[in-house]
């Protein structure tokens, strides 16, 4: 049985290039940085869950809740074969349940804060946008979009972006926990507006408050759909 089973839906992609430097001492021991034509990326990523189970169990008042976080991209071959997966730097969500759970299962680095969802839409536009309370003032990120989706083509950074199957987590110098993910091929919307606040040291630490003088190289709507998460599997040196 999965551990979590889950739809996330409207997935927002705000995609930054990123030194790999900085990246390094984040890296979950047996894995490497990932790359698409040589740039190193980091996405700042919100969305909602809906028809969340644990263990198959639906967990009252944590079934439908947003999340906004900030992950890497790496790899870890095994038997010749890559595993492409992310990291996560911090992950926001509205309920201290799936925090304490993330943190104490997957040795996650969940955060809890007041969340907020808006979508709306008419026959040609949808609107999306996840919003976030911090320190008292109110973090954003937002898209207007096409409202007819499109395939994800293959190559594209769109799918480098997306199309990542496990999730690792630092345990310590020498351990590092393993997650698979699976979903089928999302769509995504053609992104038409894009605005957004997010304040990178307050919410990330120094190591990411250059991203606020920085602007996206690309963002990305993606429709979303059901998902598995995996039990875990840990390894060392």
């Amino acid at each position: 049985m999965p551990f979590l089973t889950a739809e996330w839906k409207n997935l927002i992609l705000v995609n930054y290039e990123m030194p790999p430097s900085v990246l390094e001492k984040y890296l979950p021991f047996g894995t490497e940085l990932d790359l698409w034509n040589g740039k190193c990326y980091v996405s700042v990523v919100g969305f909602l869950f809906v028809n969340t189970r644990l263990l198959g169990i639906r967990i009252p008042y944590h079934t439908t809740f947003e999340e906004v976080n900030l992950r890497f991209y790496v790899r870890r071959k095994i038997d010749g074969q890559w595993r492409r997966g992310v990291v996560f730097i911090k992950e926001i969500v509205p309920k201290p349940a799936i925090t304490f759970v993330a943190n104490t299962v997957y040795k996650e680095n969940y955060q809890t804060l007041p969340m907020k969802h808006l979508w709306s839409g008419d026959s040609s536009f949808i609107s999306v946008e996840y919003q976030w309370r911090l320190s008292g003032g109110w973090q954003f990120i937002k898209v207007i979009a096409n409202k007819q989706p499109s395939v994800i083509e293959e190559g594209s950074e769109a799918e480098f972006i997306t199309e990542h199957y496990w999730g690792y987590a630092k345990v310590s110098e020498k351990k590092t926990n393993e997650y698979e993910v699976t979903h089928p091929r999302w769509l995504q919307h053609e992104v038409i507006e894009y605005s957004s606040h997010i304040d990178f040291q307050a919410n990330y630490g120094l190591d990411f408050e250059f991203l606020n003088r920085e602007k996206p190289i690309s963002i990305l709507l993606a429709e979303g759909s059901a998902i598995t998460v995996k039990d875990k599997n840990t390894f060392s040196s």
